[in-house]
């Protein structure tokens, strides 16, 4: 990605990864719909209450797994290939290690915290049940983003992507087998999840061995080698702090959502399942960004990651208008896919419109944090997960005592928290202290 048109390599670079995002997000998506139109809305109400607590468990993994990939993307600009072997023996040790904690954690974890969280005892059990299995399968999510990480930092959006729709829809046919013909309900989708998890992890892995030589690692490139995981923490766990602030924040603001009832838990669900799916390409596009400007500065060419961060910003932008406009005008056609409650679907239509005036700056800080997070700047992505904690705990409960918002309060908190990181990461980047930071070379 150090040469030629900008839009061009980050287009070519996003869309597979957006269609691989969108299909992993279907593992959800999926669970939802099916268990919202066959099962019940409480049951639909236990799925959604879970989602902030499954980022939580797995925001060390994740955040390990972005350090890790910036520091291959910038290796390989450099043109290092022992190092970018290195850093893939000594990554799958610490995603291993840390994806078993992590689950391990999260399923002992999941009634005492979900108890804690004031779930209504109508969703609670149902609840308790799909979280422990979805936490088993943070190993094979971690495995999974682990190796698409590095083959996205080495260039390769691809080759992910052919594993991860053929996992979605595996997902798909045993969400309706063990949903609709073995009556398991959400476990039944949390089992579904999980092993199509397992097959996408398992897949992706044998195929980046045989297909690409930097995966073909011996021995030697298995040994501990302090520099790398030095590296690897002082991205990855900013990183992770920043993913692990956001899921608290959200921790809380479920907390909120479920003290107003099902109803209004299974509304708010309904809103961050169509929302979940929206960022998908918000989130393509900084992963673009964030290779790109690794690669870029590996090479050193500091121009060309500004011109990809104009260019990320400009399809961004253009994006968030068109699907607040969609909403406006299609919202009821879109929610009556998760069911037909009438007092559910009214409040999920509110909430999802309440929100939507807010997506450029979602999308500004996504395309802005990861030319940050690509050049090295990680310590920012923590000032960012402070900023998204104190926006959703400090705003949510104020503002639902304001009489013409109440309960509504927590989707215009979710609002203003994006407005005011998206303002503070673009701040951060005009500063330029971005510019100085070298991975490849400081070895810190």
């Amino acid at each position: 990605m150090t040469v030629g048109t900008p839009y061009k390599l980050l287009l070519a670079f996003a869309i597979p990864l957006l269609i691989g995002n969108v299909f992993q997000q279907l593992y959800n998506m999926v669970d939802s719909v099916i268990v919202g139109r066959f099962v019940s809305a409480n049951a639909l109400g236990a799925i959604g209450t879970t989602a902030s607590l499954q980022f939580f468990f797995f925001s060390l993994v994740g955040g390990l797994s972005v350090g890790i990939g910036i520091i291959v993307s910038q290796y390989f600009g450099a043109n290092d290939e022992k190092n970018v072997k290195d850093t893939i023996g000594n990554a799958t040790i610490i995603i291993i290690a840390c994806s078993t904690i992590m689950a391990i954690a999260g399923y002992f974890a999941a009634r005492p915290i979900l108890i804690l969280l004031q779930t209504d005892a109508v969703i609670l059990e149902d609840a308790v049940a799909y979280l422990k299995v979805t936490s088993i399968g943070i190993i094979c999510m971690g495995l999974y983003n682990g190796v698409s990480g590095i083959l996205r930092a080495l260039g390769d959006s691809k080759t992910p992507l052919i594993f991860l729709i053929f996992a979605s829809i595996l997902n798909v046919i045993l969400d309706l087998i063990f949903v609709l013909v073995f009556n398991w309900g959400v476990v039944g989708a949390g089992v579904a999840t999980a092993f199509s998890q397992f097959i996408s992890a398992i897949t992706c892995i044998i195929y980046a061995y045989k297909s690409n030589s930097y995966f073909r690692i011996k021995r030697e490139n298995f040994k501990i080698n302090n520099m790398i995981i030095r590296k690897s923490m002082r991205l990855g766990i900013p990183v992770a702090l920043q993913n692990a602030l956001i899921a608290f924040s959200l921790i809380v603001l479920q907390a909120i959502v479920n003290s107003y009832g099902a109803d209004f838990t299974t509304a708010f669900t309904v809103v961050s399942r169509i929302e979940t799916l929206i960022q998908q390409p918000f989130m393509s596009m900084g992963a673009a960004v964030s290779t790109y400007t690794g690669q870029n500065l590996g090479a050193g060419k500091i121009d060309r990651v500004k011109k990809g961060f104009n260019t990320a910003t400009t399809i961004t932008t253009i994006f968030a208008i068109s699907i607040m406009l969609l909403f406006w005008i299609f919202t009821p056609q879109i929610v009556s896919i998760f069911g037909k409650d009438p007092t559910v679907m009214k409040q999920a239509v509110d909430g999802l419109r309440i929100t939507s005036c807010f997506y450029i700056f979602l999308g500004m800080i996504y395309t802005t944090r990861n030319v940050l997070n690509g050049a090295g700047d990680a310590i920012f992505s923590l000032f960012t997960g402070i900023v998204e904690c104190i926006g959703r705990v400090g705003f949510a409960y104020p503002l639902t005592l304001i009489p013409f918002m109440g309960s509504y309060g927590v989707f215009y908190a979710t609002g203003i928290t994006w407005l005011l990181n998206g303002l503070f990461s673009l701040i951060r980047y005009k500063k330029g202290k971005w510019k100085n930071i070298n991975i490849v070379k400081n070895d810190i």
